[in-house]
């Protein structure tokens, strides 16, 4: 099942689709001129120990090819090359960049694809070269530019579903959304873990150019090499606009939570300050009210020997201390702004 689809082409046109390696390799040494084909998603060891022996694959390459988790490069080895890519979809449901690893080989005579996830669409590459026989005639390194472009024009989708997270963003930035600080650092992330995919891509193409004359690399597929690194020029630029655009976002979010914290603050202070302000009226009428109870309590009591309980002028006296002590304590709060 790891062998998607395995052909033999001779001068642009498929004369076999064998179902197993075997039988590709034997259909790839009865034909003259012809060209194996072959693509792989996800295969065991024994199948790429196969492939080495087969073809001659140099042990580091086919260390990367079985492990993964590598970053794109390119690597010659004699007549083979080996380019790692990492092509990219958006989710759209999700709102995230989903990586695939992808590994090519290519050498007199054989192209081999290992893919560890979804992306890129090889099927439809190999349909569009099928359809170009002259294309697909120029060789192996034909297809390895067509499976380039294949990648590169995977990132143009991915750029347009970021620069809608960031419209999206923006606007939740301004409008106070709470959320909207995690949402920059996952895009954030999301931006930087694509341009570790596409930024060591544009090294790989300038690999490919600068090995042209001493390859015999066609000038038709160098003008086509050289537009694949024209649309990735735009797409890392791009990208990289997403990042400073972040950042200044990211800044921004920060100041406005900081102006949110301070006005909240602010209006703490001010309810703390009204309250302050009421507890104050509420002590000064409560001292005020406190005198004559205390005078009343006093002289409340029943006691048969009191100074005073026999005094006729004891009742006014009393009412008149009272009312002296309250005005005293109000104009005392009063200039103090406690009332």
């Amino acid at each position: 099942m790891s062998v998607i689809d395995a052909a033999v082409y001779v001068r642009g046109q498929r004369r076999a689709s064998p179902a197993t390696l075997a039988d590709t390799y034997r259909c790839l040494h009865d034909q003259d001129d012809a060209m194996a084909w072959i693509g792989l998603y996800q295969p065991d060891a024994d199948q790429i120990a196969s492939l080495a022996r087969e073809f001659k694959l140099h042990e580091l390459a086919v260390e990367d090819a079985i492990t993964a988790h590598q970053r794109p490069k390119l690597e010659r080895y004699g007549d083979t090359v080996f380019v790692v890519l990492l092509a990219a979809r958006y989710l759209e449901s999700r709102e995230e960049v989903r990586f695939s690893e992808l590994h090519v080989f290519i050498g007199p005579g054989f192209v081999v694809t290992v893919r560890h996830g979804a992306a890129p669409d090889l099927a439809a590459v190999r349909r569009r070269m099928e359809s170009e026989p002259t294309m697909l005639a120029a060789g192996p390194q034909a297809v390895l530019y067509a499976i380039l472009d294949q990648v590169v024009d995977g990132y143009i989708p991915v750029v347009s579903g970021l620069e809608n997270d960031i419209d999206e963003i923006e606007t939740e930035v301004f409008g106070g959304e709470p959320t909207a600080s995690r949402r920059i650092y996952e895009l954030s992330r999301e931006v930087i873990e694509f341009q570790r995919a596409a930024r060591p891509l544009a090294a790989v193409l300038d690999a490919l150019d600068a090995g042209a004359t001493r390859y015999e690399t066609g000038e038709e597929l160098r003008r086509y090499l050289r537009d694949v690194a024209d649309h990735l020029t735009q797409v890392v630029e791009r990208v990289d606009g997403f990042r400073q655009l972040l950042q200044n976002m990211l800044a921004v979010n920060a100041t406005l939570v900081g102006q949110q914290q301070n006005e909240e603050m602010k209006r703490l202070t001010e309810a703390g300050f009204a309250q302050n302000e009421e507890i104050k009226k509420i002590s000064a009428w409560a001292a005020i009210l406190f005198a004559p109870t205390l005078i009343g309590t006093v002289y409340g009591m029943n006691f048969t020997h009191m100074p005073e309980l026999g005094w006729r002028l004891g009742y006014p006296l009393a009412l008149l201390l009272m009312a002296l002590v309250c005005g005293g304590l109000y104009l005392a709060f009063r200039r103090r702004n406690w009332l």
